[in-house]
């Protein structure tokens, strides 16, 4: 047998084994997942709150309880959250947001949350609904909307010139 041949088939083992490990270990993560949201969806009250400002930022610089900082991993330290400052009743309060609703709470708004502890995991408008922001155009889309413009100002052009 030839060196290469021996080389790509120790190469094509490893790779396999590798996907075959990935495999069991999302499997793994996703039940502990879904264990933690039913966990979540448990503890969940509805609160109304005002919200006064909200920012990405690292754990350790959002002013959470000491607490937190201790229960959380190495990752979640580094990493930026979604930390909302509220109002809820007469006490200031430091929660964080679920990534999925975080664009859709508004600042300097009072709304009413769900709330898991210090982890917010649904909004609604108090006073009507909330708006859903527009999300980042794709390239294509942007030169979509170019491409009609352009058309429309030269029909107009071409309308002008006729009169």
């Amino acid at each position: 047998m030839q060196p290469w041949l021996i080389i790509m088939l120790v190469i094509i083992v490893i790779m396999i084994a590798a996907v075959i490990g990935l495999y069991f270990w999302g499997k793994k993560l996703e039940k502990r997942q879904a264990e933690q949201k039913e966990q979540i969806d448990a503890a969940a009250q509805q609160v109304t709150m005002l919200i006064i400002d909200k920012k990405k930022m690292k754990l350790k610089d959002a002013g959470l309880p000491s607490i937190v900082m201790e229960q959380a991993n190495w990752m979640m330290k580094r990493s930026k959250l979604p930390i909302v400052k509220a109002k809820v009743g007469p006490r200031m309060m430091t929660l964080i947001a679920d990534q999925g609703i975080y664009d859709m709470i508004p600042v300097k708004k009072e709304v009413k949350a769900t709330v898991s502890g210090l982890y917010i995991t649904g909004v609604k408008g108090v006073r009507g609904s909330i708006e859903k922001p527009q999300g980042k155009k794709s390239f294509r889309q942007r030169l979509r909307d170019k491409y009609n413009s352009l058309s429309e100002q030269a029909a107009k052009d071409k309308a002008a010139k006729k009169k």
